[in-house]
């Protein structure tokens, strides 16, 4: 790649590929190689060599290879220019300028240049504000209280804009012009008078670097109640909100080292976890996640843990998040984390209540994002046709957004057995909105299954009909919730109250506690035509229902297996779906 004579050819002939591979793999020296383990994949015995002589590299075990430059951009996730780059600044190569082609294009340069030395500018007046003023003290103090120390605050650069309205503009403006000041984000101007004032003011600020670790832009938060509680800096010629990550340039080691990432919404959020341990954390800074986020993530790891805020805004933006990661291939699970008492609990919350210990044990228990998707599908009304359809509705564009054929179909299957469809029936009702493109499965009625099985109807027609035995009927379905979770759940329970009442059951005082749609399936049942019941029919039927809830319980103990729980956890599932499989066996 690199040709004769080019200043990448200069920066190979100078580069000692050893001390380059050192800084990212520990080397031992062995004959008149160096080995080391693999960057590439897990291994426990080195097979990774490096040749000082030749300037190569190479794994025997995967079988990766090459010289300096592949090495750097394997491991940077970078280009070969930018691999060159790299090379010249870890050997002490000077890397010459480039030519500028247009007066334009240097007046450009030279302005990024000096924006980014006004946020350097800008940081270090925040900073002593912060530790040397008395509204820096107030500030100091809410720091405290959400768990900050002295060196929390240093490590992550946070200081303190002051209320004063124009005290940064003051310090900044005899050294840049007023349309720099402008430009950076820093000061904004009044549209009405036209003079300006500091965009900052009365918050405390947090540092966003971009991935090399320059400041570019300032994330703040209100101390009183002036909203919004969280402003970033606008779109500037340095920064672009949807191509920086927050905590990425501390991140990008661990991220390599961990291969995975804890995305989460706000600066609070990624500073809690990072300060638990954890480093291969960023933040989206309480913004959509966008595509070039995901693009320089993919950088560094193509596996994500999604850990966004548990309220409604929160899961909006999950949701959104995941749509776009698996577009992109990327290996998504989800971590929703418990409530801490009656407050939902984002990361920052349930690491300062519960500590680190139980963070790190539900991290490494999140479910894929399959399972989180459909959990979130399970809390709508699946009692009804009508309700499974609006359930499947809304996995449908992520089914659609999965590029894997493998990945669709097992959604298919997971999502038949977890709202109870027919799963024949899904994958062509699926695979039909898949070729027209459509984002919403059409009314079938074989899709969503009719109103009510016939042993559900039966049963129905008992509970209204059987003077006989129904208040033994009732209890024996109350007792063992048979009917929990049916399409007919509604109409089995005003039922068992009215049988259990020891009054005769009217169909006309059932059916008014009743919606319209069970209402009108209470009615159709009991006009059906029917022999006269008996309880040893009564009691098949009740069995058909106790096959059926063992079956939902054996599928739900399955994918409970599936996700690879801790030992002791594993040997109570293993029992019970031995326990259940019984159950069914002695049933056929």
């Amino acid at each position: 790649m690199a040709e004769a004579g080019s200043f990448a050819e200069r920066v190979k002939q100078q580069a000692d590929i050893v001390r380059v591979v050192g800084e990212y793999v520990r080397l031992k020296k062995s004959g008149q190689n160096f080995t080391g383990l693999c960057p590439f994949h897990t291994e426990k015995s080195p097979s990774f060599a490096v040749h000082p002589t030749k300037q190569i590299y190479h794994c025997f075990g995967c079988g990766v290879g090459g010289d300096v430059f592949k090495f750097v951009m394997e491991m940077e996730k970078c280009a070969f220019p930018e691999a060159i780059r790299v090379v010249a600044e870890k050997c002490g190569i000077a890397v010459p300028r480039q030519k500028e082609r247009s007066p334009e294009e240097r007046k450009e340069n030279q302005q990024r240049t000096i924006l980014v030395e006004m946020h350097r500018e800008a940081q270090t007046f925040f900073v002593k504000q912060l530790e040397g003023t008395l509204e820096g003290k107030a500030s100091r103090a809410y720091l405290e209280d959400r768990g900050l120390d002295k060196d929390a605050i240093e490590r992550f650069g946070i200081g303190y804009a002051p209320s004063g309205g124009d005290t940064l503009l003051r310090h900044l403006k005899s050294k840049y012009n007023e349309k720099l000041l402008v430009e950076s984000g820093l000061v904004s101007r009044d549209q009405s008078a036209g003079r300006l004032f500091d965009r900052f003011r009365r918050r405390i600020t947090f540092p966003i670097a971009n991935e090399s670790g320059k400041i570019v832009a300032f994330g703040a938060r209100a101390l009183g109640d002036d909203m919004p509680k969280y402003l970033n800096s606008p779109e500037t010629p340095i920064y672009s909100k949807s191509n920086v990550l927050y905590h990425m340039d501390r991140a990008k080691d661990a991220l390599r080292r961990q291969d995975f990432a804890i995305l989460v919404e706000g600066y609070m959020d990624a500073i809690a976890v990072a300060r638990a341990g954890i480093s291969n954390v960023v933040a989206s800074c309480g913004t959509s996640l966008a595509e070039p986020q995901i693009k320089l993530l993919g950088r560094f790891t193509r596996r994500v843990v999604v850990n966004y805020d548990p309220d409604t805004a929160g899961q909006t933006a999950t949701e959104r998040s995941l749509s776009l990661l698996l577009e992109q291939d990327f290996e998504v699970r989800v971590l929703a984390l418990p409530p801490i008492g009656n407050k939902k609990a984002d990361p920052d919350l349930f690491i300062r209540e519960r500590g680190k210990d139980e963070y790190l044990k539900l991290l490494k228990e999140a479910p894929p994002y399959v399972d989180y998707l459909i959990a979130r599908a399970r809390q709508m009304d699946l009692t009804t046709g009508e309700g499974k359809l609006r359930a499947v509705n809304f996995l449908l564009p992520y089914v659609q957004r999965i590029p894997n054929r493998i990945l669709r179909s097992e959604w298919a299957t997971r999502i038949a057995q977890q709202l109870r469809l027919d799963e024949p029936v899904l994958r062509a009702a699926l695979s039909k909105a898949a070729a027209e493109r459509r984002s919403e499965v059409k009314t079938q009625p074989e899709l969503v299954g009719r109103a009510a099985k016939p042993v559900e109807r039966r049963l129905i027609r008992m509970l209204a009909e059987a003077e006989g035995f129904r208040l033994e009927l009732a209890k024996h379905l109350q007792n063992a919730h048979l009917y929990n979770g049916l399409e007919t759940e509604k109409i089995f329970a005003a039922l068992v109250i009215a049988s259990l009442s020891g009054q005769p059951v009217l169909a006309t005082e059932v059916g008014a506690v009743l919606e319209d749609r069970d209402r009108r399936l209470l009615f159709e049942i009991l006009f059906e035509e029917a022999n006269e019941p008996t309880w040893e029919e009564a009691m098949s039927c009740i069995e058909a229902l106790q096959n059926r809830q063992a079956e939902r319980e054996l599928a739900d103990v399955q994918r409970s297996i599936e996700a690879n729980p801790a030992a002791s956890e594993l040997r109570g599932l293993l029992e019970k779906k031995q326990e259940l499989m019984r159950r069914l066996a002695a049933a056929r």
